[in-house]
């Protein structure tokens, strides 16, 4: 029988980081670094600070609990922000999965600039899984920053799921449930130039995001497959919300920019911004102007406008689906997009 003599702390006094790192022999900021997902730790480092978190029997403090591989009843939902458009439609839905499993879902939103901030926070919680949701302006930074952060959160037992986002390429591979954001514009624009409209303005959203990256390129598309010219001039931006869609098209309108007879917008809620500066100027849609917007939410029904239909619902479903299985069956879901004809587009004037 072998006695462990190695000093423990006093039983009234409650272990401490200092005490787990003297344990495992590494530094506090090594233990801070693994248990706050900082960086992937090497297996042998890991397996040392698992060790003197079990012998000093730190499971009581939460970041101990998660090296010791148990996680909370819980699912992390990370996106940029809540609104009433398509974001909204697909966390309500992965919030409603994650409660009929009987678990709990922690909603984290990272403004503009604070993604891998709020998803090493999320982290930090111990969740189960975490569920980053929304478009990316994709980057070599990005990819080394969520590659490595990816490491880490496996290595602890945590699963990342991409929502309506890119996959983040080989070596980097989660689970990723996406739709296609191309052949949404591709149908879109087809459709307009079916009505015979060839004059399309695309009003593209911020600039660099893999939404509007994708839509630029399905417009594109359609028009070179179907024998239409493009005019560089009739793809502006960026616009991300009525405000802005509708300052936007001030000045393009203002400026007596290149004529057109048809837009196709972001959002809906940028078509919305279309359509009061097109009001604005004593233009009628579709009379005068056609529109069709994106996302096919309860705004564009509100508005009689056509729009691309996103399956948020489907969407959110899926990837809470993939947080929740012990082993996804299928790690990558592509969901398809369609047109939703309203009374928003007519042939162009003579």
């Amino acid at each position: 029988m072998t006695i462990d003599d190695t000093p423990r702390p006093a039983l009234s006094q409650r272990p401490s980081i200092r005490d787990v790192a003297a344990r495992a022999g590494v530094s506090v900021s090594t233990v801070s670094r693994i248990l706050n997902g900082s960086y992937p730790p090497a297996p042998r480092t890991r397996d040392k600070v698992m060790r003197a978190v079990e012998e000093l029997d730190y499971v009581a403090n939460p970041h101990a609990r998660a090296l010791t591989g148990s996680k909370s009843a819980t699912i992390g939902i990370v996106v940029r922000q809540l609104d009433d458009g398509f974001l909204l439609s697909v966390v309500q839905a992965i919030a409603a999965a994650v409660d009929e499993a009987g678990k709990l879902s922690l909603i984290g939103t990272t403004g503009n600039d604070r993604e891998l901030e709020v998803l090493r926070q999320m982290h930090a919680q111990h969740v189960q899984a975490i569920v980053l949701v929304g478009a990316v302006v994709e980057s070599d930074d990005y990819h080394r920053s969520m590659s490595a952060f990816l490491s880490s959160v496996q290595a602890s037992g945590t699963r990342l799921v991409l929502c309506a986002r890119p996959p983040l390429g080989a070596g980097a591979e989660c689970p990723v449930v996406e739709y296609d954001n191309e052949g949404g514009a591709y149908a879109a624009t087809s459709h307009l130039i079916s009505r015979g409209h060839r004059r399309i303005l695309l009003l593209g959203g911020p600039e660099g995001s893999s939404f509007t990256v994708r839509r630029r390129e399905g417009y594109r598309k359609a028009m070179a497959d179907l024998g239409v010219e493009r005019d560089p001039a009739l793809e502006v931006g960026s616009a991300w919300s009525r405000e802005t869609a509708r300052a936007v098209m001030h000045r393009v309108l203002a400026a007596g920019g290149p004529s057109f007879t048809a837009v196709l917008a972001h959002t809906d809620q940028v078509a919305a911004g279309v359509i009061q500066s097109l009001r604005e100027r004593g233009l009628s849609v579709p009379e005068d102007i056609s529109i069709v917007g994106f996302d096919d939410s309860p705004l564009a029904a509100d508005l009689r406008l056509t729009s691309v239909h996103i399956p948020s619902v489907e969407l959110g479903r899926t990837a809470a689906h993939l947080a929740l299985e012990a082993e996804p069956v299928e790690p990558h879901a592509m969901f398809a997009t369609h047109v939703v004809v309203r009374e928003s587009v007519a042939p162009p004037r003579a």
